[in-house]
């Protein structure tokens, strides 16, 4: 009986809490409008490379779309920022919602043309990343403000749950879609998840950052940025974050991959195998509540995630491969999670949304120089040596952050006063009934 009672509470301590789920009705939302659209978007995601290779039969055709995104993402994900420090967070959600479904509704109307239009698609792409770029940062800053603080860790497990599962399911559901119907279909899909999303978003309290805004948008940009700057646990973070994905971001090389083990069967596996790993971080994330030096489990992690992209190197089979590969995906996300922790609970509401607008730079652009460092050094050096030195250089880089940036190795939650200072504001919100304060109840919907 004893023996059973321990395995029940060790299991309790390890598998994710559903806290928020149950008891936060504005985050549950959240939740369950965020795992729709990024389902739908998935298949999207899969459905624009398809056919931009159905039409041409061009790589270089196919790795545009990531350049012609790149500019609208940069401007418009710091300028998201900004708005979400100055407007509504939930006007931005749900508008981003409804500006993509139109534009997926138009990707589908060229899809069912007798001569989809090529140009038509890169336009809209590079108009999607900037309404990515203009409402993410609202996405990302909402949460402290729909769950307590005791319960961030959970619903930051949650969110990596419900990307990972997104992840996961999206191409795939994206992938039959197309070869039962076409990519119009598919298209048509992610338009359902948009209008559905859009139902959930509504019923979202408003979040509003409570400032004034003063001077011009550059300036009050450029003053988040100076905030990050005086922040050296959190440019810590950022710099790890971005050195990670661009050393040891191996998708670009999931093809030759392939070809190295003659295992084409296995491509998809490839690019599923780290979302896996995630989906086990969110599944058994229970632990990660108990630690409180979040800059060191950034740093181990992410180091982690480096030596496990740097193995598949001497990897002997495909399996091997796909196991390191499922190792990096989860400590990608346990990374991931004390970031959000260390970002949610110390930045003050007000310029939150402008520090989601650079962290979001800093997880997209690493993947896209990620992906021309590795390819570059697979060709001047063979694909082995490209995975090792990537994984070498990652491991490198976030040891000279730790010693360059020793406040993010030094960050303790129990002491920090950016800590100390965002409870105090909480607490002191709830008890005098400030709006700013959404505590998850029905009486806070708007």
């Amino acid at each position: 009986m004893t023996s059973s009672a321990t395995v029940s509470k060790g299991s309790r301590r390890v598998r994710i809490d559903l806290t928020p789920l149950r008891t936060q009705p504005a985050f549950r939302r959240l939740f369950i409008g965020g795992l729709v659209t990024s389902l739908g978007s998935m298949v999207t995601y899969v459905a624009i490379p398809f056919q931009v290779a159905e039409l041409t039969d061009s790589f270089i055709a196919v790795g545009l779309i990531g350049l012609v995104e790149l500019v609208p993402l940069v401007v418009f994900g710091l300028y998201g920022g900004s708005l979400a420090d100055r407007v509504d967070r939930r006007i931005l959600v749900v508008g981003g919602e409804i500006a993509a479904g139109v534009l997926v509704c138009v990707l589908a109307l060229n899809a069912f043309l007798p001569s989809p239009q090529l140009w038509l698609i890169y336009a809209v792409a590079m108009v999607f990343a900037a309404v990515d770029g203009l409402q993410r940062p609202s996405l990302d800053a909402m949460l402290p403000r729909l769950v307590p603080q005791d319960q961030l860790s959970a619903a930051s497990a949650l969110n990596s749950l419900r990307m990972n599962s997104a992840a996961l399911a999206g191409p795939a559901v994206g992938g039959i879609v197309i070869s039962i119907w076409g990519v119009g279909a598919a298209y048509l899909f992610d338009l359902l998840s948009f209008v559905i999303a859009i139902a959930v978003f509504l019923r979202l309290p408003s979040v509003r950052a409570g400032t004034e805004h003063v001077g011009s948008s550059v300036r009050h940009v450029w003053s988040g940025v100076r905030y990050a700057w005086s922040r050296k646990d959190i440019l810590g973070s950022y710099t790890i974050d971005f050195a990670a994905m661009t050393f040891a971001f191996p998708f670009a090389l999931f093809p030759f991959i392939a070809q190295e083990y003659d295992v084409p069967w296995a491509l998809g596996l490839l690019y599923s195998a780290g979302f896996a790993g995630g989906l086990v971080f969110g599944l058994t994330s229970g632990w990660a509540i108990r630690i409180r030096h979040y800059g060191r489990a950034i740093a181990l992690a992410a180091a982690s995630w480096g030596a496990a992209v740097g193995l598949v190197a001497f990897a002997p089979g495909i399996w091997w491969v796909l196991a390191l590969l499922a190792v990096a995906g989860y400590f990608d996300m346990l990374s991931g999670h004390f970031r959000s922790l260390l970002w949610n609970q110390s930045i003050p509401d007000e310029v939150r949304g402008r520090m989601a607008g650079i962290e979001m730079l800093s997880y997209s652009l690493g993947p896209m120089l990620g992906q021309v460092r590795s390819t570059a050094a697979a060709q001047a050096y063979g694909l082995r040596t490209s995975l090792a030195s990537g994984g070498i250089l990652c491991i490198v880089a976030v040891g000279v952050t730790c010693v360059t940036l020793p406040a993010l190795w030094k960050f303790d939650a129990r002491t920090d006063p950016n800590v100390a200072a965002r409870r105090r504001e909480a607490d002191e919100m709830g008890r005098t009934g400030d709006p700013r304060h959404i505590n998850g109840s029905d009486s806070a919907e708007e």
